[in-house]
């Protein structure tokens, strides 16, 4: 009998990639290009076009942010009013002593308790990224090929790819597709997407594949791991060679990666993928 087989593909976006001058529109850059996701990405086109024929659900998480946000540039200013570089990391503390302050003072009050907010959750401090997945984007947009391949995948199977947009509220930062670091409780798309959760738990394997590894994907696989039941880990599977750290977070990731493995949650590269998703394929 054939088994259900869920690829999930995090953030596979324009502004992650290290895209050759050939998909680059002229006027645009990746924002926030991690070394190695222009040929994880076509990994993961692969197995959609090679072993599509084994997959009964694919989901794609899509990052989506406003460009006035807490982890942008544009948001912040230092203690002689000059905007706050990307790369930056900001502190309840930083905020307190006037080190570094919203723009719109009226926000102070709101960010000084979501950075007290976040920091007892003890997974993050707030970093200012480069502008990136501007709602509307070309950045925004999801690589070439992999939307192609999917494209094609639906085609056949007249099956809608799942698409699970996170980041739109511009309070709070949101890595992970199942809930953002700190809920808001007025907006239910940063709360924990128990749907979505339920949905990847019916299936016999979920791929984990996409970018960043040190970031996006590790925040989405911690959630599922956290809220899902511990004897159903091992049908996770993180696709190595299918995602990339951001540079400079290769030890992050690599510690995820361990993490994840001591819990029960399967490590595989995409050639082994394909061959499951190819004998799966065979099956009625």
């Amino acid at each position: 009998m054939k088994r259900k087989l869920h690829l999930l593909i995090i953030d596979p976006q324009n502004d992650f990639c290290d895209l050759p001058a050939a998909y680059v529109p002229s006027g645009s850059a990746p924002a926030l290009p991690v070394p190695g996701a222009h040929a994880d990405m076509q990994r993961v086109a692969a197995l959609v076009h090679e072993g599509g024929a084994g997959l009964t659900d694919i989901s794609v998480t899509i990052d989506s942010h406003h460009r006035i946000d807490v982890a942008h540039p544009a948001f912040w200013m230092d203690a002689h009013g000059a905007q706050v570089g990307p790369f930056t990391s900001i502190t309840a503390a930083d905020v307190a002593a006037g080190t570094y302050a919203p723009r719109d003072p009226l926000a102070l009050p709101r960010v000084s308790a979501y950075l007290q907010a976040l920091e007892a959750a003890g997974r993050y401090t707030l970093m200012v990224w480069p502008t990136h997945c501007e709602i509307g984007s070309w950045g925004q947009n999801v690589h070439a090929d992999v939307r192609a391949a999917y494209n094609r995948w639906e085609e056949r199977t007249m099956v809608s790819v799942n698409k699970v947009v996170k980041g739109t509220n511009p309070w709070t930062e949101h890595y992970s597709a199942i809930e953002a670091e700190v809920p808001d409780a007025d907006d239910d798309s940063t709360q924990m997407n128990a749907g979505f959760v339920r949905m990847l738990a019916e299936a016999d394997k979920v791929y984990i594949t996409g970018e960043a590894g040190s970031h996006c994907v590790k925040a989405t696989t911690e959630h599922i791991v956290q809220h899902w039941d511990p004897a159903q880990l091992s049908k996770l599977v993180l696709v190595t060679d299918c995602m990339s750290p951001v540079t400079g977070f290769e030890p992050q990731y690599r510690d995820f990666v361990m993490a994840m493995q001591a819990k029960g949650v399967q490590v595989a590269q995409s050639a082994d993928v394909l061959g499951e998703l190819m004998a799966n394929g065979r099956l009625s």
